[in-house]
């Protein structure tokens, strides 16, 4: 385990073993906050949307808040799926599975898992994935 003055400077790197146990302590710390933070803004949007409930005397106005809330909704379903996405990945680190391309089983590289830490495929099998993607939907 890392030094605790070291932990919050620590980055992961191509010179050490890939996925050794500093790296996975590293995402999942990562994850877990990504999580928290997902899970603090809902918390903050249901407060905003329960004091918000006032009736608008305007239709216009009423109009204008439901539009407001329904975009806010959607945003907040799409966050709800994205915990999952992120639970997902925390397991995969407990199983021994982060970090490995789901189609190929080669590691996915650091770079791409620091900026994506769901990430589930690497670079080029998600290529391949959004090609072929392309070209059943322009059928």
């Amino acid at each position: 385990m890392a030094p605790a003055d070291d932990i919050e400077t620590y980055r992961p790197s191509e010179d050490e073993p890939f996925m050794n146990e500093r790296q996975r302590d590293y995402f999942r710390r990562k994850l877990l906050t990504w999580k928290d933070e997902i899970l603090q803004e809902a918390r903050e949007t249901l407060a905003a949307l329960q004091t918000e409930s006032e009736n608008h005397a305007d239709i216009a106005d009423r109009a204008s808040s439901e539009t407001d809330r329904a975009i806010e909704l959607r945003a907040r379903d799409r966050q709800r799926k994205l915990i999952a996405k992120i639970d997902a990945a925390v397991g995969r680190i407990d199983d021994g599975t982060y970090g490995y391309c789901e189609e190929t089983g080669d590691p996915i590289s650091l770079k791409r898992l620091d900026a994506r830490p769901i990430a589930t495929l690497s670079i080029e099998a998600q290529e391949r994935h959004e090609r072929r993607e392309r070209v059943y939907r322009d059928d």
